[in-house]
């Protein structure tokens, strides 16, 4: 099972954002059956089947297993990942798209550079998998508390300053084999955290 799949097509994200749908994905983190899955979520086992049928179409959930019980064969269902990202790419020409935003410095900027990101590693990693090799990615994910906003602002052009000079040692657009990559460099403040969360 993956940690994360992302779901590209626009009919596998329908069927998982579906409400009943989901709520039996999120029981299917260990292999269960339909009459299993029916006596927890409260619903006949002829509909439980029918939502199942649906997420193992769109490869949401796998056959785990497969027991005897006299002539009847019992079906145990796993979902394909622990958690799940539709990619904006299932949204076809209304996805979020970094180009369409003029405004660097705004939030809806960062929003459709997310989902770019969201799209394009999710793209990466499927074809990997397929291919059964490992994708290079890299990640930094850390906090910082600003004492100032004059502080946040020198932050900012330090960090430019160092990200520019880096890509202006290592870039080379002519090198023969070479492989283009994308690092994107991102903040914002930290959501403050609600009584739910809290």
């Amino acid at each position: 099972m993956l940690d994360v799949e992302v779901i590209e097509e626009p009919e596998a994200a329908a069927v998982a954002l579906d409400a009943v749908k989901s709520q039996l994905l999120a029981h299917l983190v260990t292999p269960a059956s339909a009459a299993t899955l029916a006596t927890r979520v409260g619903m006949a086992r002829q509909k439980v089947n029918y939502h199942l049928r649906a997420l193992e179409e769109h490869k949401l959930v796998r056959l785990a297993e497969e027991r005897q019980w006299g002539g009847l064969t019992e079906r145990l269902l796993v979902a394909t990942a622990s958690s799940y990202v539709v990619s904006p790419g299932a949204l076809g020409p209304i996805a979020a798209d970094p180009e369409r935003t003029a405004d660097r410095l705004s939030a809806s900027y960062l929003i459709a550079l997310g989902a770019r990101l969201v799209r394009e590693v999710g793209s990466l990693w499927h074809r990997a998998r397929e291919a059964n090799k490992a994708l290079a990615t890299l990640a930094i994910d850390t906090e910082i508390r600003f004492r100032s906003p004059a502080e946040r602002a020198a932050f900012t052009h330090e960090l430019t300053q160092a990200v520019t000079a880096l890509a202006a040692r290592y870039h080379d657009a002519s090198a023969p084999g070479g492989r283009p990559h994308r690092v994107v460099l991102a903040a914002h403040p930290l959501p403050t955290p609600t009584k739910e969360t809290a």
